[in-house]
Parts: C-alpha cells; structure tokens; sequence
C-alpha cells in the first residue's frame, strides 16, 4: 500500500506543474482572448442595435414626412377642386348673364317684329276695307249691269 501512496504522491508532484501550466494558460485566455472577444461582441452588438434603432428612428421620420406630404397633397387637390368649382360657378353665371342678354335681346326684337307686323296688319285691313267698297260696286256694276244703269 505504501508503494500505491508513493505512485499517487509522484503522479501528484509530477501534476503540479501541469496544473500550474494549464492555470496560467486559463489565466492567459481569460485576459488576452476571452476579454478583448468579448468587449469587441459587446462594442458589435451595440452598434449593431444602435444602427437597428436608428433605422427604426429613420422609418418612423420617414413614415411623418410621408404622411404629411399626403396631408398636403390632399389640402393641394382640395384647393384645386374648390378654385375648380369656383370657376365653374363664375362661368356658369357669366354664361346664364349672357344668355340672358341674348333672350331679352330676341324678346325685344321678337316684339318689334310683332309691333310691325300689327302695323302691317292694321294698314292691309284699312286698305282692304277702303277697297271693299269700290270692289263691291265693281262686283255689283259687272254682275247687274242692266240692272245697275251702268254700261259695259
């Protein structure tokens, strides 16, 4: 048994500078390695966020302008629109004055005709009654010319 305490106490003594090595190793990746990785992860992982914060910053400003811009579009069609209609109204006012105009215009000539055809009238019927009654003894002299003393 003595011999197996002395196989496990060489084995033992010859693990210490193992262990000693593979301390220092640990030791030596923890500050050279795994450190500088990690800060270098930490550093990426942020500026990656940061970038991915700042596009969803951007998107939203963009997503405002956008909106606003449609608002404005929308106001700019409104105004079009209501100058559109405006105009329409003015010229259909000026279109309703002129047709006017233009009615009163034949109402007028239209009453001058009618006054001259009267005229006319009254004037053929003079002349037609001032004619009947030479006509008429026309009528009866050839009709009854014995008759009438009249000759032929």
């Amino acid at each position: 048994m003595s011999e197996i305490i002395q196989q496990v106490e060489a084995y033992l003594v010859g693990c210490i500078p193992t262990a000693l090595l593979f301390t220092v190793l640990v030791l030596a990746y923890q500050f050279l390695v795994q450190g500088p990785l990690t800060e270098a992860l930490k550093q990426r992982r942020a500026r990656t966020e940061g970038a991915i914060e700042d596009a969803h910053k951007a998107i939203a400003q963009a997503e405002a302008r956008t909106a606003e811009y449609a608002a404005r579009l929308r106001q700019a069609r409104a105004e079009v629109y209501k100058a559109r209609e405006q105009r329409m109204k003015q010229w259909n006012a000026e279109r309703d004055a002129a047709l006017e105009v233009a009615r009163k215009a034949a109402a007028s000539k239209v009453a001058q005709a009618r006054a001259e055809l009267e005229a006319e009238l009254a004037s053929a019927r003079q002349t037609i009654q001032a004619a009947a009654g030479d006509l008429a003894s026309q009528v009866v002299r050839a009709v009854l010319p014995a008759a009438a003393g009249g000759s032929r």
